[in-house]
């Protein structure tokens, strides 16, 4: 009993000697700081999106409405600034563009991992190598390229408004889905590969090895063997490329002259007048805009936070 009484104080004494450290009342207030600095602009967004312009003419930014919160700003880009139409031309971009990707990425991993041949490092640095080039560095000859490619005219797919040219329909690759597919494939096809590669180091290349002595040929190998091991880090890899090009707004502003053609991110532009800017309708829209990466993160959510880590295992 006396032995317990005296280990009781002590346990007290520890507990009421335990100090706040000052260094970390400085790191969580700056957490906290950087928090709110990120917050705010959505939070700024949200409040200018459920705003009268009017209201916003009248009293400023720095006010609360009169006549309180609406949803008219969405009901009008929805309707007026035909939002779906914008989500059913990025879905033609984006999804093909992902699917290429992919395939073209896996190949290239597929032969620089699995096959030992005399340029399979430089093929793969080379390919690395392409994500260190910034786009606007080759726009100017990139543009020259896209107006003087000629690509046929195969007609197009018709859905109530929404048009699709099968490759192009002016003959040429500027201003054209396929040209903007192209453009994106070409410069993720680089990172994926990389990823991919990593994933792929650790995959034995006896199994590609058994597989060739079973008589199945390359393609056979990649398709039914090597691709199905890599479901993981293709669905990874595959929401991450989903959520670059769904964010893209260079090239469709660039390569696409026509604002009917643009996806969602690009056709916000769309909505600025030739003398009046409705900041609060451009609000609203943005918000619409950040809504199916924001759905596809909450669906894949692992995958995402794996794709963040992707190629970091040293194989």
């Amino acid at each position: 009993m006396s032995t317990i009484a005296a280990s009781g104080p002590r346990t007290v004494v520890r507990k009421a000697s335990r100090r706040i450290r000052p260094a970390r009342v400085i790191l969580h207030a700056f957490l906290i700081a950087m928090v709110a600095l990120w917050l705010f602009p959505l939070f700024w967004a949200i409040f200018a999106s459920l705003r009268p312009y009017g209201d916003t003419v009248m009293h400023g930014y720095l006010s609360w409405p009169a006549n309180g919160l609406s949803f008219a700003n969405y009901q009008d880009v929805w309707t007026q600034a035909e939002i779906p139409y914008y989500y059913l031309n990025t879905l033609v971009i984006v999804v093909p563009g992902v699917i290429l990707t992919l395939l073209l990425a896996s190949m290239v991993a597929f032969c620089c991992t699995q096959f030992s041949w005399k340029f399979n490092l430089i093929v793969l640095l080379l390919f690395t190598a392409g994500n260190l080039l910034p786009p606007q560095v080759i726009i100017v000859p990139l543009y020259w390229v896209y107006l003087n490619t000629p690509i046929a005219n195969l007609g197009s797919i018709d859905i109530g408004n929404f048009s699709f040219a099968i490759f192009s329909d002016n003959n040429l690759l500027y201003d054209q889905y396929i040209g903007i597919i192209l453009i994106h494939v070409v410069f993720q096809t680089g990172f994926a590969t990389f990823v991919l590669a990593n994933y792929m180091k650790t995959i034995t290349k006896e199994i590609t090895e058994s597989a060739l002595v079973d008589g199945a040929n390359v393609f056979r190998i990649w398709w039914s063997v090597i691709l199905p091991l890599c479901r993981p880090a293709l669905a990874a890899m595959a929401t991450l490329l989903f959520t670059f090009m769904y964010n893209d707004f260079f090239w469709a502003l660039v390569l696409l002259s026509h604002g009917n053609k643009r996806p969602i991110t690009s056709a916000l532009n769309n909505l600025q007048g030739e003398f009046l800017i409705n900041y609060n309708l451009i609000a609203a829209g943005a918000l619409l805009a950040c809504l199916p990466p924001i759905i596809i993160y909450i669906l894949l959510q692992r995958q995402f936070v794996a794709g963040l880590t992707l190629g970091s295992t040293k194989g």
